[in-house]
C-alpha cells in the first residue's frame, strides 16, 4: 500500500497570520485541502494520514468532510517540531501497515504538487527504497562564515534542493527514527536529512520549480497566480 502522511503541524509564525498558514483560505478553499486533493486523486495513493497542529483537528475533520476527501483515515497531533511530528504520524500508521508499504511525507503547504512528482516519488521508492523530490540548484552558492562575507564557492552542479514528497519503506523509516531517538538526535528538519544522518543513503526523485512551499506572505501571491494560470489552461482544454 502507499499511504501519504501530511504533515500540518506549524504554526507559520513568517506569514504574520492569526491562523496556521496550512488554513489560510485561497480562492474559498484552505491551503491544505488543495494539498489533499492532489493525493486523493491519485489513484496510486491508497490512503491519507494527516499529522496536524493541535487544536486545530476538529475544523480539519469539518473541511474533510465538506470536501469529500474518503481516503484521510487518521489525524495525528504534531510534535514539538519536524522530526517529532513525522514519528507520531508513524507510529499511527504503524498499527494497521506493514513494514513494506510505502509512506509520502508531504508538506501540507506545498499545495500545487503535482501527479506526476507522487507518480515518480512511488516509482523510485519501489525500485530504490526511497525517493526525494528534488530539482537543481542554478543559482550560484556561497559559503560565508560569518553570514556577511564570503571567499567560497560552492560547485552548483554538486547541489539538489530537496522538497516533499519524500518516500521511504515504512519499515526502515521506523527504524531509522528509533536508531535517531537512542542516538538523542532530535531536530533533524526532513526525513532525507535524517536518513543521512542515521548513515543511510538516498535516492532523488522528480520535482519543480511549481511545487513551491507556502511560507511567506509572497508565496501566497505566488501560489495565487499559478492556480489562475492552471485555471486558464483548463478552459483552454
Amino acid at each position: 500500500m502507499n499511504i501519504a502522511m501530511i504533515i500540518a503541524g506549524g504554526s507559520g509564525s513568517r506569514m504574520h497570520q492569526d491562523i496556521p498558514k496550512q488554513f489560510l483560505t485561497v480562492n474559498e478553499k484552505p491551503v491544505i485541502i488543495y494539498t489533499l486533493e492532489v493525493f486523493q486523486k491519485h489513484p496510486a495513493v491508497d490512503e491519507i494520514v494527516v499529522v496536524c497542529i493541535e487544536g486545530w483537528e476538529k475544523v480539519l475533520w469539518a473541511y474533510i468532510k465538506q470536501f469529500a476527501l474518503t481516503k484521510v483515515t487518521a489525524i495525528v497531533p504534531g510534535g514539538r517540531c519536524g522530526q517529532a511530528s513525522i514519528y507520531n504520524g508513524l507510529q499511527e500508521i504503524g498499527r494497521e501497515h506493514k513494514p513494506d508499504d510505502i509512506v509520502l511525507i508531504h508538506d501540507a503547504i506545498r499545495p500545487m504538487v503535482s501527479e506526476e512528482i507522487i507518480s515518480d516519488c512511488i516509482n523510485k521508492t519501489i525500485e530504490h527504497g526511497s525517493g526525494i523530490a528534488c530539482i537543481p540548484c542554478v543559482e550560484v552558492m556561497l559559503i560565508s562564515k560569518d553570514r556577511q562575507t564570503s571567499e567560497e564557492v560552492i560547485d552548483r552542479d554538486c547541489l539538489k534542493r530537496t522538497q516533499t514528497p519524500q518516500g521511504f519503506r515504512l519499515g526502515k523509516l521506523q527504524a531509522v527514527h528509533e536508531k535517531a531517538k537512542k542516538q538523542g538526535v532530535t531536530d533533524s528538519i526532513a526525513s532525507c536529512m535524517l536518513m543521512i544522518e542515521m548513515g543511510e543513503s538516498v535516492h532523488f526523485s522528480k520535482g519543480s520549480e511549481k511545487n513551491l512551499k507556502l511560507t511567506t506572505v509572497e508565496d501566497i501571491d505566488i501560489f495565487k497566480a499559478l492556480l489562475l494560470a492552471k485555471r486558464a489552461e483548463w478552459l483552454k482544454a
